[in-house]
């Protein structure tokens, strides 16, 4: 079963593939699943303008509510670019198995995730910052 396409900004699509393509992806393993699934996601992903970006969609900095479904719990959390990444801040990282899965998921998706022989169930609840869509409302204000 293959997953959906994403929308992804031109931008970010570069970012992403520099990233991937680091020495740094290299040196923790670029054959780990999920930077496969990643590269995947990107190589099928829909290049749109940022003004596009539909508002319910997990990109790149994108601040979120993530419900853990087993426990009943939420988190905060905000998708960021590896040198960003601290989860103590609630700054998920795009290369972690979490930040790979979540990106590109629309409010309401849900996803499993398999770690250290466990599984857990989450569901993206709300995006409270997205920047395509804050910089859009910017621009339009700003004229």
């Amino acid at each position: 079963m293959s997953s959906p396409i994403i929308a992804v900004s031109q931008t970010d699509l570069q970012r992403l593939e520099s990233v991937l393509d680091s020495h740094f992806v290299q040196a923790i393993g670029n054959d780990r699943p999920h930077l496969k699934e990643l590269k995947n996601k990107l190589e099928r992903a829909s290049v749109i303008d940022c003004r596009e970006m539909q508002p319910d969609i997990v990109t790149m900095n994108s601040t979120f509510n993530l419900f853990d479904i087993d426990r009943n719990e939420s988190d905060t959390f905000t998708l960021v670019y590896p040198d960003e990444a601290c989860i103590a801040e609630g700054k998920l990282s795009i290369l972690s198995p979490l930040g790979a899965e979540v990106f590109g998921l629309r409010v309401g998706a849900t996803l499993t995730l398999h770690v250290l022989n466990h599984k857990t169930r989450k569901r993206v609840e709300k995006i409270s910052f997205q920047p395509e869509r804050a910089w859009f409302r910017n621009r339009v204000m700003a004229e």
